[in-house]
């Protein structure tokens, strides 16, 4: 992972989020209008890290996970289905799903925020299967990247290692919860979201921030 970023020049958007955070996956419509609110930023995602190698299984955690996508639905108007609690074999682990996002970087940097909500969608509301590669071959066919190479790539040491680089910056930046944002301005970090925010509240952060940067 290429963390020259960091200490480069750049004002940068920081998105800190899991594929399978489903307040990440509320957050969708959000985060996209202020991208596009603010072109002056470039985005900058890291894979939180929310289960990864994760064992337990979906249906276990039925009733924790419904009346989380219950109110999720209700708040942001994002779709969930909750076909998926009827496979008693799935088990909720966000390493591949995670690491099949990172290759969508290593190949096409350009399209990584949109792969992610690719995922999410084949996962909440196709109830895909985020422990299969064929899920996240599917997901590369829609967005033009070599499924070959893609499979190759997602199997890769790099990108496994990779993936772990992702976990452990979120960790080394401080995030408690996802979605985290940050935005990075004339070499300083500021937080202005950590947990789901509207995008007025987003924008009145960060206004604040380039007040206090700025002037």
């Amino acid at each position: 992972m290429n963390l020259d970023w960091i200490k480069s020049e750049e004002d940068s958007l920081i998105y800190i989020g899991d594929t399978l955070c489903s307040w990440c996956y509320g957050f969708a419509p959000e985060l996209d209008a202020f991208v596009k609110n603010h072109p002056e930023l470039t985005l900058r995602m890291v894979q939180g890290g929310l289960r990864p190698n994760g064992t337990d299984k979906v249906h276990q955690m039925e009733e924790f996970l419904k009346s989380h996508w219950i109110e999720i639905e209700k708040r942001t108007g994002q779709p969930f289905s909750l076909d998926m609690f009827e496979n008693e074999d799935f088990v909720l682990d966000t390493e591949p799903a995670s690491r099949a996002v990172v290759v969508c970087r290593m190949m096409a940097p350009e399209k990584e925020l949109d792969f992610f909500k690719a995922v999410q969608t084949a996962f909440y509301v196709k109830n895909r299967n985020i422990n299969k590669i064929d899920t996240f071959l599917e997901v590369a066919e829609e967005y033009g990247l070599d499924k070959q190479t893609f499979a190759e790539l997602f199997e890769s040491e790099e990108a496994k290692y990779t993936t772990k680089t992702d976990f452990q910056l979120s960790a080394e930046m401080g995030i408690k919860g996802f979605p985290s944002v940050v935005v990075k301005l004339k070499h300083q970090f500021y937080m202005i979201a950590n947990g789901y925010r509207e995008l007025k509240d987003l924008e009145e952060v960060y206004h604040n921030v380039q007040q206090e940067v700025f002037n």
